[in-house]
């Protein structure tokens, strides 16, 4: 039987356990969307580690549904990105839905080579060094968020939310 006293706790979480607010994102940006991949890791204050999903397949057989894998499916990553008074990350990722989509003319770039880029965010450890590595592949933006504004808002930096759509990602334990 288990004994399941905090000392025994304590001898299992291993380095104090992974904290939520050690972590670097990554945005890389199309050419055309000139975007600082440095200030952007900067600027991030929240991210997600992607879930893992399957479809369920119901095979009906004499009257039971078998379960069966079907496919890998992939949603969105979100961040939230602090900003500043350039705009520039802002700015970049305006830039880079607008060659996907133009605000005028309802045209854009046609080669998805050419507005989709490589998403990371990485788990830290304490001492700084990377623990887990999420590569999303052919990630482009579909929603850049409101900044809401108040004479009310005292002592707060505005920030505001990215939804990129990903192809498919990997792990530096998949592939």
């Amino acid at each position: 039987m288990a004994i399941l006293g905090v000392d025994d706790f304590k001898s299992k979480i291993r380095g104090g356990g992974a904290r939520p607010n050690l972590f670097k994102a990554t945005v890389n940006f199309p050419a055309y969307a000139g975007g600082d991949v440095e200030l952007t890791s900067f600027l991030c204050r929240a991210a997600q580690l992607p879930a893992s999903e399957f479809a369920v397949i119901n095979v009906p057989f004499r009257g039971r549904q078998l379960k069966v894998a079907g496919d890998r499916t992939f949603g969105t990553w979100n961040v939230s990105m602090y900003n500043d008074t350039t705009m520039e990350t802002r700015n970049a990722m305006e830039r880079w839905m607008n060659g996907i989509n133009a605000h005028t003319v309802n045209t854009g770039l046609t080669n998805p080579i050419d507005y989709q880029a490589d998403l990371i965010v990485e788990q830290l450890d304490k001492d700084g060094s990377t623990t887990k590595t999420y590569n999303f592949r052919g990630a482009f933006p579909t929603a850049v968020g409101q900044i809401d504004l108040s004479y009310e808002d005292n002592d707060t930096i505005e920030q505001f939310g990215v939804e990129f759509q990903v192809q498919y990602w990997e792990s530096n334990t998949t592939s």
